[in-house]
């Protein structure tokens, strides 16, 4: 059984998480009407990323006996100067969320609900892939500069992204 504390915060990463998935169904229609279709499929599946991030967080506080409350969201940004402003916003969005799930993780450790630490390693361990991939396109992008060229292969290697869920979750 989840304590309120706990199940409080739970709630707020899980209506977090569905608002993270609107910035990027966001990102991706910016970057669908700029033409940048494989820009446009790295963020979708980020969107489907941040999804399946929610669904994880209900799935668990129902399993613990909780109840999820679904909250109203934020309207996301819309608009972005380029594409690496669009990926630039990404990781300092990331970079958010890494807080928000370190500082879910010392309530556990502090509310001794080894339960919820087990659950949330996970997440610890996600956050850095997600700051990671972010941050390595915009090394990319950065490097390019302002060759059409390159902003052409980028692309292409973005829409070859796909999302996978990972086995046994």
């Amino acid at each position: 059984m989840l304590n309120t504390n706990i199940e409080e915060a739970l709630n707020s990463q899980y209506n977090f998480e569905m608002y993270s998935a609107n910035i990027y169904l966001s990102m991706a229609a910016w970057a669908d009407s700029q033409n940048l279709s494989g820009v446009a499929n790295w963020f979708k599946v980020q969107y489907a990323e941040e999804m399946f991030h929610a669904q994880k967080f209900y799935d668990y506080i129902i399993e613990r006996g909780g109840r999820v409350i679904v909250g109203q969201l934020d309207k996301p940004q819309s608009d972005w100067a380029s594409p690496l402003a669009a990926f630039e916003n990404a990781l300092h969005h990331e970079g958010i969320v890494t807080g928000r799930v370190n500082d879910l993780m010392s309530l556990a450790i502090d509310s001794k609900d080894h339960a919820t630490v087990a659950f949330l390693q996970w997440f610890v361990s996600e956050q850095v892939e997600e700051e990671a991939n972010a941050d390595a396109i915009i090394q990319k992008l950065t490097l390019m500069g302002d060759a059409p060229g390159g902003l052409f292969l980028i692309d292409n290697e973005l829409a070859t992204r796909v999302f996978t869920p990972p086995v046994g979750e």
